[in-house]
């Protein structure tokens, strides 16, 4: 059995990395940007409120993902403010707060909410750790995908394909783990 579920996103690099994790688990993605409000808080209540938001207005399944750069030295920050982060200082900000910091580590963290109509929603946190880059490396990816080395390589996601960095990127940790779980409810 085939489901189709609708990802509230206007960010065409989640939907294609999304698109290829899902095939094997036999959900096809529908998309919108449908756009929501995003609250103060964790990754965790921003996924968790966007997608009741958006499963109350199109009256189906959705899943929303919410997803941010964590930076030890930085108090764990861009966190939440990544996406904002990324537009306003962009990567070279980044790098300039990083300037003679030792300590590089940081991690990906990607949740997903699901939600319908008559749920509550259930959220799937999946992480990727590993430390900042000196300077910007590659040009594959977005966002801070050139500043970021995963634990166990020496490239950065940047310098790594889409299929190289889907084979276990904090995106795919999270909607792998929300696909499990949907395809149990159904057996």
């Amino acid at each position: 059995m085939v489901r189709i579920i609708k990802f509230i996103t206007g960010n065409e690099h989640k939907v294609k990395e999304a698109k290829g994790i899902f095939q094997k688990f036999g959900i096809q993605l529908e998309y919108t940007d449908l756009g929501y409000p995003e609250i103060q808080g964790n990754l965790e209540d921003v996924a968790r409120y966007g997608a009741e938001y958006a499963a109350s207005k199109l009256k189906g399944p959705v899943i929303v993902e919410d997803a941010g750069l964590f930076i030890r030295a930085l108090n764990w920050f861009p966190g939440t403010y990544s996406s904002y982060v990324q537009e306003t200082l962009t990567n070279k900000g980044i790098l300039k707060l990083m300037n003679d910091v030792e300590d590089r580590y940081a991690e990906f963290r990607s949740v997903i909410g699901y939600c319908t109509p008559k749920s509550e929603p259930e959220i799937f946190l999946g992480t990727v750790s590993g430390h900042i880059a000196y300077k910007e490396h590659g040009n594959h990816g977005f966002a801070y995908d050139p500043l970021f080395i995963p634990d166990g390589f020496n490239k950065t996601f940047g310098e790594l394909t889409r299929n190289e960095k889907n084979e276990f990127s904090h995106r795919r940790r999270s909607l792998e783990k929300f696909a499990s779980w949907l395809n149990s409810k159904s057996d």
